[in-house]
């Protein structure tokens, strides 16, 4: 038998979202109180070419999706899913395949030629998602961070 795909309205996020915007961060481990959230979002909101949506389900809020476009010299535009958190009860049913198509759309609407992402290397159940979906491993790298 094979499982209902949810029907997923994708819309912006906003400040009424908060306390799912939190639960969705902290199932990827970022416990972070909603002020912060709050004032990420509108620090996103101000930002060019970055957007943050939520997917619903049922009227319930049941992913978070933020990309942008990112510039750069060595390689053409191209969007990148800064992040992609679907709610675990809701996993493997489709949801996350519909963020990621809307992720294209997105990208596609703004004639970018490709999505990029970085996933943590312990997540395995990610990757596995990803390259179903026809993303490619074409990088290994180290992120470094120097706090001020």
């Amino acid at each position: 038998m094979t499982a209902k795909v949810p029907a997923i309205g994708l819309r912006p996020a906003r400040d009424g979202d908060l306390p799912a915007l939190r639960s969705l961060l902290s199932q990827l481990g970022y416990d972070l109180p909603c002020d912060e959230i709050r004032r990420r979002l509108a620090a996103i909101g101000m930002a060019p070419d970055h957007a943050v949506f939520v997917g619903e389900s049922d009227g319930r809020i049941v992913a978070l999706l933020h990309l942008f476009v990112r510039p750069a010299l060595e390689k053409p535009l191209e969007a990148v899913v800064q992040a992609l958190v679907v709610d675990s009860g809701c996993r493997q049913g489709g949801v996350g395949r519909a963020m990621m198509m809307a992720a294209e759309r997105w990208a596609q609407a703004r004639n970018l030629r490709s999505v990029s992402l970085s996933s943590h290397v312990a997540r395995e159940d990610a990757h596995a998602f990803y390259e179903a979906l026809g993303y490619v491993h074409v990088a290994t790298s180290r992120l470094l961070r120097k706090r001020l």
